[in-house]
C-alpha cells in the first residue's frame, strides 16, 4: 500500500486486511517486556491505534486523545502500537501522564509485517486505527494516507459508541 510522509511517497510491506476479515495473529511486547499474542488482547473488543513513533508530535497527540476517552468505554480495550521499544514507550507514558492506554511495542516489526503496515524506509508502522471483536474480526479500519495527519477520532469513537 502506498502512503506519504510530508507528501513523499512510501510503500508499506503489503496490503492491510479489510473490514470483515480476520486480523492476522501477531505478537507484540508489553511495557513489562512480555510477548503477547492477539488472542491474549481480545478478552473484549479492542481498539488498536497504530502510530509510527510515539515520541513525535502527532503520535503523542493521538495517543493522549484516545487515553482521555478510555474511561467512557469500559467494554473496550484500548491499545497503542508503535515500533518504539518498551523502554521508550514507558518513558513517554511517564513524561506525558498517560496511564489508561496500554502501549505495545512492535520493535521486532512482526505486527507491521503481518498486517502490511510496516514501512521499511523509516522502520515504522503506518498510522491506522483498527477495531477488532473478540473473535479477531476487523469491525472498523482507518488507514491514514499521510503519516503526519491525525486519524479521524470522531469516526472511531462514534463506531465504538454504536457497538
Amino acid at each position: 500500500m502506498q502512503i506519504t510522509r510530508h507528501d513523499k511517497p512510501l510503500q508499506t510491506s503489503g496490503e492491510p486486511q479489510k473490514v470483515g476479515e480476520k486480523m492476522p495473529n501477531f505478537s507484540v511486547t508489553t511495557a513489562e517486556g512480555k510477548k503477547v499474542q492477539l488472542n491474549e488482547l481480545l478478552d473484549k473488543p479492542a481498539l488498536f491505534s497504530v502510530v509510527p513513533d510515539i515520541t513525535t508530535r502527532v503520535c503523542s497527540i493521538s495517543t493522549k486523545k484516545f487515553n482521555q476517552e478510555v474511561d467512557k468505554f469500559s467494554n473496550i480495550n484500548f491499545y497503542t502500537i508503535s515500533t518504539n521499544s518498551p523502554a521508550q514507550q514507558k518513558d513517554w507514558c511517564a513524561a506525558e501522564g498517560v496511564s489508561n492506554m496500554e502501549l505495545l511495542s512492535d520493535e521486532d516489526q512482526e505486527f507491521g509485517n503481518k498486517t502490511g503496515l510496516f514501512v521499511a524506509d523509516n522502520t515504522t508502522d503506518a498510522r491506522s486505527i483498527w477495531i477488532v471483536d473478540q473473535n479477531g474480526t476487523i469491525l472498523y479500519q482507518e488507514l491514514v494516507p499521510e503519516m503526519t495527519n491525525e486519524p479521524n477520532y470522531a469516526g472511531a469513537l462514534g463506531f465504538l459508541s454504536a457497538l
